[in-house]
């Protein structure tokens, strides 16, 4: 027992010394770390002066600017497509009050012929941008349709002349029919506007539900008169040089046009039905896109 104390207190002395330089490097090391982080800052400090004063590699320049780019362009992106859905929303929710209010009172209908002469001549001058979020059932296809679409490629037959031509003959030559039936009583003429939106826009939900909520917009008798009238109107151009076929105008385009074919050719298929809704000019990263008289207007419009 007398040997043993001076043992375990030499061991225990020992211990402590350890712990006390374990805790000098510990604490060598939390300095040296502070100083490290130290030294990132100011070096980051340093790459922000060079870039502001023009001394970094032009490269590096260039491609912090195209960061910025890249993140104001999101920033104006998510804001136009904010606007417009919240337009759509609005109109689109009136669409349906008004629908229903005019089988209460069908004096209600006349708001369609209106649509209608508003919408062609209005395209006249700046093309189909009626429908972008003007045109009530459009508005109701994107803010409420696109919910449940299956968002499917729309088929070309749908989109062919014939067939549009026919659809647009045959649905104006009904109307136009009913209406001498019943003149001159408004009521009964009111009511058939409020039919015939009612079957056409069941045709649209069907026709969205299956394809994509904008395939009726191809059909749509006022929508073909438009894209017909304004079909060189503000055209959307580009500059061939910029554009890195990315794809991303397509994707965000309603209409499923696809603006990257004018890397190769002068105009888009079916750009009679563009609808100067901007998403596509907005959504490119390289500004490769603008409409022929100012390419941002539209898209608040």
């Amino acid at each position: 027992m007398v040997q043993w104390r001076p043992r375990r207190e030499e061991i225990l002395s020992k211990v402590r010394i350890e712990i006390f330089f374990g805790f000098i490097v510990s604490l060598i090391l939390i300095i040296e770390t502070l100083n490290l982080e130290g030294d990132l800052i100011t070096m980051r400090g340093k790459i922000y002066r060079a870039v502001q004063e023009g001394r970094m590699h032009p490269e590096g320049v260039k491609r912090v600017e195209m960061s910025k780019d890249h993140k104001k362009r999101k920033v104006r992106m998510d804001k136009a497509q904010w606007r417009r859905r919240i337009k759509q929303t609005v109109v689109g929710t009136a669409f349906l009050a008004v629908l229903g209010a005019g089988w209460l009172y069908p004096l209600v209908g006349y708001f369609i012929p209106i649509c209608m002469l508003v919408g062609i001549g209005l395209a006249a001058f700046r093309g189909r941008s009626w429908c972008n979020w003007l045109c009530p059932r459009g508005s109701f296809e994107d803010a409420w349709l696109a919910k449940i679409s299956r968002k499917r490629q729309i088929p070309k037959v749908l989109r062919s002349a014939p067939l549009r031509l026919s659809v647009m003959t045959g649905l104006m030559g009904l109307l136009t029919w009913q209406i001498i039936r019943r003149w001159p009583d408004p009521w009964a003429i009111g009511g058939i506007f409020v039919l015939m939106l009612s079957v056409t826009t069941t045709m649209a939900v069907i026709l969205g539900v299956v394809w994509q909520q904008r395939t009726w917009c191809y059909l749509c008798p006022i929508g073909t008169m438009a894209s017909w009238v304004g079909k060189n109107r503000r055209p959307l151009l580009m500059a061939p040089e910029l554009c890195t076929q990315c794809n991303l105008c397509a994707r965000k385009c309603p209409m499923q046009l696809a603006p990257v074919e004018l890397k190769a050719q002068a105009a888009m298929r079916y750009h009679g039905d563009c609808l100067k809704c901007s998403l596509c000019v907005e959504s490119c990263p390289q500004s490769a896109l603008t409409f022929r008289g100012g390419g941002r207007r539209s898209i608040a419009a």
